[in-house]
């Protein structure tokens, strides 16, 4: 006998949620990233240092999402401390001195290592908590059985 299929049909909006852009829409896509990159060209020019890593991690490795989240969030939190810097003194030339200040470079990116490094040791962190809790409950469990067969061996008889 056959087994019932478990399958559910897909209906055609389901199979077409995921449409790609017409022509049209990636021209109005273009034209408004240009007016926005030259409104506001300090902060473009900042982020587009800042965000490098998160922008490489999107680049290879698509799949991931927990790692471009992870590494994306804290990139961006070391970005927003330097793009305070360029809305406090909105010049033309301020862009290129927070970006050559090796130490807004050092906290823009500095973010992203951080995050890198909690994407990487924080698992690792916590099975090692979790295996020493579960080791120490073990031998409060042993400790507590051994009292009990202890207890229990005066009165019980033996199988003999």
């Amino acid at each position: 006998m056959n087994k019932p299929s478990l399958k559910t049909p897909v209906s055609k909006a389901q199979k077409n949620s995921k449409k790609k852009m017409n022509f049209f829409q990636k021209i109005i896509l273009f034209l408004s990233l240009m007016i926005v990159s030259f409104t506001v060209f300090p902060a473009v020019v900042v982020l587009a240092i800042g965000l490098l890593p998160t922008i490489t991690i999107i680049v290879t490795d698509t799949k991931n999402l927990t790692r471009i989240t992870t590494v994306g969030c804290f990139n961006i939190a070391g970005a927003m401390i330097c793009l305070n810097n360029i809305f406090n003194q909105f010049d033309s030339g301020v862009e290129f001195s927070v970006a050559s200040n090796i130490f807004n470079v050092v906290i823009m990116l500095g973010g992203a290592a951080l995050g890198v490094f909690l994407y990487y040791i924080l698992p690792d962190l916590f099975v090692f908590i979790f295996k020493s809790s579960a080791q120490h409950r073990l031998k409060v469990i042993n400790a507590k059985l051994a009292k009990l067969s202890e207890n229990w061996a005066n009165i019980l008889p033996n199988d003999e």
